[in-house]
């Protein structure tokens, strides 16, 4: 069938699977359920022209056609039902012809039963026309010629045997057969398949059915790295193109799967399929070159030593950059800047025996705790216990919080601390909530490899480059001050470009996505004799991978504690003391703030102060009087309103009245006195 364009269906229905693999090109054809559909979880389109290496083919089902209306179901393989074959209504001519063209083999097809429309004369024996003749065996005649050994039923139960030799001629038709067959069984044989069939069940249709196996095509295309999966039954016409066909399928491999290469097939040209698209996470020269269709050299595999390293935040750009142990640069430890107790005993953890120096004055807050430090002072890290608070009334209301244990150890220039630490240590508590400015004492000026401050000292850890790198032209980290932030060990894959193989880069494979294939072309340089490679050690990453960085490595860290809730009593007399201070210092005044108000004016002299026994004056309401005629209305007097607004709001006695109160109220003799000169006003309008 090559050359011969076929439905998908029908050339898989007629498909050898020990013939495998085919290489089919698509020519046309209505796509199932549009050109772009998803089957099983893979999504499939085919276009024309596409090239499909068949590599093996499943059953799956039976596609069964009802010849008679062409109405279409399908049957799973494992259906237990039998079925009858349907006799064919054309003639054979010869009985040679009947017995060639049965669906099974010759042997397997006995017993079978034919009819003859003509007359049949064999010797001296007439076989009238309409006889059932059932063919038993094949014989070997004397002369070499074959015939079959046919039982013939005659009249009132007489039967007889006749040999008939298959070169003879006439209209025969065969019979329907009472053999059943299973669908496996249809399925499973060629010849089978090409017949029509109908359920032995008589409770069921006795339609003539046509059946058409359902395949699952298992095939690879160019550029798909997955095998596909699809049914047989897809409306699109294909060729076979097996023996005409040199092209290769090439199959995409991303970073992880090139890592799982065997180590033979390094070095290689490999070419982009598909660069690592706009989310970049890396600031660097080669990354911009990474684009589809370009050309790289993939040298080796392997994992490396990196380290994330960032400049201080005193400089306006901050930067992150994953420098390799083979940086040729030299450091300089720097003593790190702490903010709180917290961070003081996090870096202890790391740091046995750590030393700091206070570098401003904490005040001390005995409530809480928290002890006075000076500046200068210096502090020994023991360990980390718990410290009782003072100012508790009874033993259930003591309370215990978490402390760092430290020896003070006073400036040199403080020299009565200095006799107590001659006599012995001062043992100190700082609560882990405190806050406090210290940094770290370092009594080490000497310069190291990157390789040996991750080999002797923990991490993250403040340095600065003393050495550049001479290989580099331009070291990013030179005369900086930086923090190195954590270690790791990444798989990277050595590349290089076709124009400059020996200015060689590693692409951490974890950490970009693109996809590869390896090509046929030759290496740009003698065999056996390899270009001198120079890696990049320092490259510039940006704040996408310091996100995806610390999403991925940093563990659940325990927020620092937060200062214990104060004793009420205390809380109270702390305020009362507060409120005591600032009245008295409010008590005298300036003259020039007493003499001024909101509205910048001077205020009126206070009325004097009337005896104890004294009540404001209370004017008896007059009998209200209506005018005859009123011509002229009055205007509105503010003190009636100053009045009605007073009335809303009950007065307070001086008793009342808090004198430790920041505000500026009114006395009950102002209120009095507003009280009369509205009444008046009153009276004086009416």
């Amino acid at each position: 069938m090559a050359g011969i364009t076929l439905p998908l269906e029908e050339y898989c229905a007629s498909l050898d699977g020990n013939c495998l693999p085919k290489i089919l090109q698509v020519c046309s054809g209505v796509y199932f359920q549009g050109s772009i559909y998803e089957i099983s979880g893979s999504e499939v389109c085919f276009s024309t022209g596409d090239l499909i290496k068949v590599i093996g083919i499943e059953l799956q089902s039976v596609s069964c056609e009802d010849v008679s209306n062409s109405n279409r179901f399908e049957l799973p393989i494992q259906h237990t039902g039998l079925f009858k074959i349907v006799p064919e209504q054309m003639p054979y001519s010869t009985v040679d012809e009947m017995m060639r063209l049965r669906p099974i083999g010759l042997e397997s097809s006995l017993p079978f039963t034919f009819t003859s429309r003509t007359k049949i004369t064999i010797g001296d024996f007439t076989l009238s026309p309409g006889k059932e003749l059932t063919v038993r065996c094949f014989e070997q005649l004397e002369d070499g010629n074959e015939c079959i050994r046919c039982f013939v039923r005659g009249q009132q139960e007489a039967s007889a045997e006749v040999c008939i030799p298959l070169s003879t001629k006439g209209e025969f038709y065969e019979c329907e057969s009472e053999e059943c067959f299973s669908l496996s069984e249809i399925m499973t044989s060629s010849s089978l398949r090409s017949r029509r069939f109908c359920f032995a069940n008589t409770t069921k249709s006795k339609q003539p059915l046509l059946f058409t196996p359902v395949y699952q095509i298992h095939a690879i295309m160019n550029l798909r790295k997955n095998i596909l999966k699809f049914p047989s039954s897809l409306e699109v016409d294909v060729i076979d193109v097996t023996d005409i066909c040199k092209a290769d399928f090439v199959t995409p491999l991303n970073l992880t799967e090139i890592l799982s290469q065997p180590d033979e097939n390094f070095p290689a040209v490999v070419e982009i399929l598909e660069g690592p698209g706009s989310r970049a996470m890396f600031k660097c020269n080669w990354l911009s070159e990474l684009k589809t269709q370009n050309k790289l050299i993939f040298h080796k595999k392997g994992s490396t030593a990196l380290v994330l390293i960032s400049n201080l935040k005193s400089r306006k750009a901050q930067q992150y950059f994953l420098v390799s142990q083979h940086y040729a640069g030299r450091f300089k430890r720097r003593p790190r800047e702490f903010s709180s107790v917290y961070e003081v005993y996090a870096a202890s953890v790391n740091v046995p025996g750590l030393k700091v120096s206070v570098t401003r004055n904490c005040e001390e807050i005995e409530e809480e705790g928290v002890p006075a430090l000076s500046v200068g002072e210096h502090l020994e890290i023991v360990r980390c216990e718990r410290m009782e608070l003072p100012n508790a009334q009874d033993d259930k209301q003591r309370q215990t919080v978490e402390a760092l244990l430290c020896y003070r150890q006073a400036d040199e220039d403080d020299e009565e601390e200095e006799e107590i630490n001659i006599v012995g240590k001062e043992e100190m508590y700082l609560p882990m909530y405190m806050q406090g400015n210290f940094v770290e004492v370092l009594a080490d000026n000497k310069k190291y490899k990157l390789k040996d401050l991750g080999k002797e000292f923990s991490l993250p850890m403040d340095v600065k480059v003393v050495t550049k790198d001479s290989e580099l032209e331009n070291d990013p980290l030179a005369t900086s001050n930086l923090r190195i932030e954590a270690a790791m060990v990444e798989p990277v894959i050595q590349a290089s470009f076709l124009n400059c193989p020996g200015q060689c880069f590693d692409i951490p494979s974890k950490w970009l996505s693109m996809s590869v294939y390896f090509t046929n072309e030759c290496l740009p340089w003698p065999r056996d004799h390899p270009p001198k490679c120079r890696v990049e050690t320092v490259t510039e990453v940006t704040d996408e991978f310091l996100y995806e960085f610390r999403k991925q490595t940093t563990a659940d860290v325990t927020p620092p504690p937060r200062p214990p809730k104060r004793n009420v009593s205390t809380s109270k007399s702390i305020k009362k003391s507060k409120k005591k201070s600032k009245n008295k210092a409010e008590t005298a005044p300036s003259k020039e703030l007493a003499d001024l108000t909101l509205s910048w004016k001077k205020r009126p002299p206070a009325p004097p102060a009337p005896d104890d026994d004294e009540h404001p004056p209370v004017v008896p309401p007059k009998t209200p009087t209506t005018p005859a005629t009123t011509t002229r209305k009055a205007q509105p007097n503010t003190y009636v309103k100053m009045q009605d607004s007073i009335k809303k709001a009950p007065l307070k006695t001086a008793a009342d009245v808090d004198v430790d109160s920041e505000h500026d109220y009114e006395t009950v003799e102002e209120f009095t006195t507003v009280i009369k000169k509205a009444q008046e006003s009153v009276f004086f309008f009416k």
